[in-house]
């Protein structure tokens, strides 16, 4: 990826902190609208940068030095605290419902985020429109296509002599054959013959195999209040539906996994504010709404781990070994931990030497 301005770095981490600080206002916001004394507000962890407590408040508001990850801290979360069994204001001793929606209140407050910002940047940007009914082509300059002949607007006729209609059909065709030459029909504007052209898609083990790096040619539209107000409700499940085929197709060894550290993701929201306004909001957007679904998984140490105790205690009417499920969400969290310094340092800096 190309360089860009430091400024763009700066305000893509400023996005990425808003999705953080959105995630654990929703935790604070039910804890204390369920009446619990939240003692800690932090966006980062590690030795604090700044706090401050206001008058009255029983939560001291901090920035720490390491930003990966936020949270708050709730009187009581902690079992090896003293806890008075009589504190109105403690996690343990709120009713299970209070706790349910305090800690689901998180991945929910960024997934109804996710379409606030999605509705700002269709208004803004407007809507990317496909062209996959005329089967022309865009190439990438790069790819197989491109050193084989074919130019922008091609229309692809048939595969290996076989008629395509779609890109799904054209998709099949093409991706069954990855390392082996396959011959395009195409119809050219000002050609008055077919062009033929032999393209050899990427080989197995190259992470586009079966590809020879084309795609419709698309068109920007501009949407008004209605139509942004229906995308932005429209597009967070799908992001979260993908998520989860992606992790379902990973799992079963059907696609390559594709990750994104934090420096990733800084890369990631520097190119969409370098693109302009509308694509950071749709870009933070569908972060916000995958941050939501990926906290909702059952793993320990995320909220979707906790909720799986819950579930527990609400199926047995007895609460889990509060130690024991401490232990198990501080080996999470260094799961986590490990992982995301291996997904920086393995797909964020060496995949790009």
């Amino acid at each position: 990826m190309s360089r860009f301005e430091p400024a763009y770095y700066v305000v893509g981490i400023l996005g990425l902190a808003i999705l953080m600080i959105v995630h654990e206002s929703g935790h604070y916001l039910v804890a204390r609208r369920f009446g619990m004394r939240v003692t800690t507000f932090s966006i980062g962890f590690g030795p604090r940068l700044y706090k401050h407590q206001p008058e009255g408040s029983a939560t001291t508001f901090q920035i720490a030095l390491i930003p990966f990850i936020a949270y708050v801290q709730i009187a009581g979360m902690n079992p090896y605290e003293e806890t008075d069994p009589k504190d109105v204001g403690s996690y343990q001793n709120a009713s299970l419902w209070a706790r349910v929606c305090t800690i689901a209140a998180g991945p929910l407050a960024n997934y109804f985020f996710a379409s606030v910002l999605f509705f700002a940047g269709f208004m803004i940007a407007g809507k990317v429109v496909e062209d996959r009914t005329s089967m022309r082509v865009v190439t990438h300059p790069d790819g197989p296509a491109h050193a084989a002949g074919v130019v922008d607007n091609d229309r692809i006729v048939s595969v290996n002599g076989e008629h395509v209609g779609s890109w799904e059909q054209l998709t099949r065709a093409v991706s069954s054959h990855p390392g082996d030459a396959i011959e395009l029909e195409l119809a050219r504007d000002g050609a008055p013959d077919p062009v033929r052209v032999r393209v050899v898609p990427r080989a197995k083990g190259d992470e586009n195999a079966g590809k020879i790096m084309i795609g419709p040619p698309i068109r920007v539209d501009k949407v008004g209040f209605a139509e942004a107000g229906k995308l932005a409700v429209t597009e967070p499940p799908k992001v979260v539906a993908d998520t989860i085929v992606g992790l379902v197709r990973f799992i079963s060894g059907k696609e390559k996994v594709q990750a994104a550290g934090p420096v990733g993701m800084a890369k990631m929201a520097a190119a969409a504010a370098k693109s302009g306004t509308g694509d950071l909001f749709k870009f933070l957007g569908a972060l916000s709404a995958y941050l939501g679904g990926f906290n909702l998984l059952p793993v320990p140490a995320l909220d979707g781990g906790r909720l799986i105790f819950l579930g527990f205690e609400a199926a047995s009417r007895r609460k889990p070994d509060a130690k024991v499920e401490a232990k198990v969400h501080a080996l999470g969290l260094l799961m986590l931990l490990c992982m995301i310094g291996f997904v920086t340092y393995y797909f964020d800096i060496m995949a790009k030497r």
